[in-house]
């Protein structure tokens, strides 16, 4: 199961709703939180891309909706920045009496200035990231010109932001007036990681030199060139998750992941849209995919090509511990492979779909003054590799349904 649906209160007792994803083999060695953008929720794609692509590093993420967004208690307007603070501590709570403390905070837009100031109170976490984060929260009062005189003096205004309707009240506007986060982020005591784009309309550039600025090493900025303040492309999502999942590693206890023993040295996840599948080898992530053209995301090899890939390693990995044997002068081994399927030549019906034959083409280059003895011994060699052996070998697959 990829998403598991998880409810908690926050300290003023109202029930916040979340999806915690876990990695796929199930058994992450550190937690995280995700904190969404001001006006959106813990299922906008680019946090679920973002999310993605983090569990592929073996960490789990849980994504909240906070107070009056999503499906999170309280009317819709209740939201503060005072109180998405307060439901990340919250969720950290959750993690920590259910699960494991959260090691890392990351945040998007507003979340990531909420990051910043939840992990004061979360001593647990030891990495926060922002994506597009402002400097200030009042920064983001221009996305209210035209309302602000309304709101002041009427207590409250409907406004429209990303064509959503929202109830904005006046103790909104007091909330994030009144927050100075200078001090917080001087005394913030994690490792930070900025990430922001040139292009950023909505929070400017010049919010992520005023954060990198104020901050105490380490430090560290991602420029995110030509994407939006949203990350409406779903690559640059799946970049970001991949570059805050890095990054963090540095940071995180990895003593517990290598000590992991899975059931399966190889797990496999699919959910129900399109066929972005996310793999782990025992605890090395990566995403199977197939392209565009065949209805697939195209974010990662397809199915074959993993296993033209598979063969390719195995029989560079095989000559060069054969030459290191022999003590051969071979010096870089490279595999160009091809698949693709062909009828039999053999064949007395080429319309059969079953007469067809699976062929693999293999190209090997070999550096070093190898003479053409060995070179055509070498070539001997890489028709026994292993996984050779094996796809020419008969072949059981025993499966059973849990």
């Amino acid at each position: 199961m990829q998403n598991q649906k998880v409810t908690f209160k926050n300290s003023r007792g109202e029930m916040l709703s979340g999806i915690l994803e876990m990695p796929v083999n199930r058994r992450p060695y550190a937690y995280a939180i995700f904190a969404h953008c001001f006006t959106c929720a813990k299922n906008l794609a680019t946090e679920c891309f973002i999310s993605r692509a983090i569990t592929l590093e073996g960490i789990a993420v849980l994504r909240l909706d906070f107070t009056g967004l999503g499906a999170g208690d309280g009317p819709l307007g209740d939201s503060s920045f005072s109180s998405s603070v307060d439901d990340l501590v919250a969720a950290g709570y959750f993690l920590a009496e259910n699960y494991a403390a959260p090691s890392l905070l990351a945040g998007h837009s507003l979340g990531g200035a909420a990051a910043i100031c939840a992990a004061h109170q979360l001593p647990s976490v030891k990495a926060v990231a922002t994506i597009g984060a402002p400097y200030a929260p009042e920064h983001i009062t221009h996305l209210l010109q035209g309302k602000l005189e309304e709101i002041e003096t009427s207590g409250a205004a409907e406004v429209s932001i990303g064509g959503r309707p929202f109830s904005v009240k006046k103790q909104f506007l007091e909330d994030i007036r009144e927050k100075n986060m200078e001090p917080k982020i001087e005394r913030l005591g994690r490792a930070l990681l900025i990430l922001h784009s040139p292009q950023d309309r909505t929070v400017s550039i010049e919010n992520a030199a005023r954060l990198y600025q104020a901050a105490r090493h380490p430090k560290s900025f991602i420029s995110l060139d030509g994407s939006d303040h949203l990350i409406s492309n779903k690559h640059d999502a799946l970049y970001i998750g991949e570059v805050i999942a890095s990054w963090a590693r540095r940071y995180l206890d990895r003593s517990e992941k290598e000590a992991l023993k899975v059931e399966k040295q190889v797990a496999v996840r699919l959910g129900e849209q399109a066929y972005t599948t996310d793999v782990m080898v025992r605890q090395h992530g990566l995403t199977a995919d197939e392209p565009e053209s065949f209805g697939g995301n195209d974010f990662g090899p397809s199915p074959y090509e993993l296993v033209a890939a598979g063969l390719g390693a195995c029989t560079a990995m095989t000559l060069q511990m054969y030459a290191r044997r022999k003590k051969w002068p071979l010096k870089e081994v490279r595999v160009h492979l091809d698949h693709y399927k062909e009828h039999a030549e053999d064949s007395g019906n080429a319309e059969d779909h079953t007469s067809k034959i699976d062929y693999f083409t293999r190209l090997i280059e070999l550096d070093g003054p190898l003479s053409e003895e060995q070179r055509e011994r070498l070539l001997e060699i890489a028709n026994k590799c292993p996984v050779h052996r094996t796809l020419l070998s008969p072949i059981r697959i025993v499966s059973t349904l849990k």
